[in-house]
């Protein structure tokens, strides 16, 4: 547990219930209380079905909604997060979630932000007319524990219709029936909420990332003490169990701090210390 911030409270930029995934990790493990705007709009920043554009990367969201949240309460800690969900960055033909966490501190000049890839998120949709059955792809997302949204596949007006949070079999079908109207092919597109108080699985994700922050902002600098010390990147080369050579795994993170310019090099956590063969580029060229 670390005392840098004990008793202090930041504001979390949520409207979406995050604070329960947040929360914890801030109190139990900095003694920071999390606080939630009231009547703040994360969706006038960007929403996840595009009505509104969220404008620059994730980090660039991230940081607009800690700020406006800070802007608000005065206070000079802000916690915001971002997430966008799509191709895996590495592994082909699979989805996954990438969330991004940032922490914001004024008083000291530092910002301290964590990523988390989510590999296996609940994020799918379907097109379907109203009248065609889609309880395979119900179960795949674990309806209704997980929360869709109806739109018209081809809008006949310029303005899109979205239904939202639809958690009942019920709902769904009167959503659908209006989509399929509002069509001109008559079909709808049919998708997961992934708004987080709709989607339990990536409020897991925010949870884990949640943890991953606060474990950064606890790690101190060995030169300076400011906080959020940690791997700012990686150097391959692991050696080759077989002839040394090197291999394409990592065999160094390298560590550095917001704040000053210390650096440190340091073996892998994992103490991984050599690479099976089918790693190595001298044995496999």
């Amino acid at each position: 547990m670390s005392a840098l911030y004990a008793g202090q409270t930041a504001v979390l930029a949520t409207m979406h219930g995050k604070e329960k995934a947040v929360g914890p990790a801030f109190s139990s493990r900095l003694e920071v209380t999390v606080v939630v705007p009231d009547m703040f709009d994360t969706d006038l920043l960007g929403t996840f079905t595009g009505e509104i554009p969220r404008f620059g990367t994730i980090e660039d969201a991230a940081m607009a909604k800690a700020r406006a949240a800070m802007k608000q309460t005065g206070l000079s800690l802000g916690i915001a997060s971002e997430g966008s969900y799509g191709p895996h960055p590495l592994v082909p033909f699979i989805a996954a979630g990438i969330e991004l966490m940032v922490f914001v501190d004024d008083e000291r000049g530092v910002v301290v932000k964590e990523t988390f890839i989510d590999e296996a998120p609940v994020f799918a949709h379907i097109m379907a007319s109203k009248d065609e059955d889609i309880i395979d792809f119900l179960s795949r997302v674990d309806f209704p524990r997980h929360a869709l949204i109806s739109s018209p596949a081809q809008p006949v007006v310029c303005a899109q219709t979205f239904h939202k949070g639809l958690k009942t079999k019920e709902a769904l079908a009167e959503a659908l029936a209006a989509s399929c109207a509002m069509s001109k092919d008559g079909r709808a597109l049919v998708q997961t909420d992934m708004r987080a108080h709709m989607n339990p699985t990536r409020m897991k994700a925010l949870e884990a990332l949640a943890e991953r922050l606060v474990g950064r902002i606890a790690s101190q600098c060995p030169s300076c003490a400011a906080p959020g010390f940690g791997i700012i990147g990686t150097e391959k080369g692991l050696p080759c169990e077989y002839c040394g050579g090197p291999s394409v795994l990592v065999r160094h993170e390298l560590l550095g701090c917001i704040s000053c310019n210390h650096k440190e090099t340091r073996p892998r956590q994992d103490g991984l210390a050599t690479a099976e063969q089918r790693y190595c580029t001298g044995c496999n060229p």
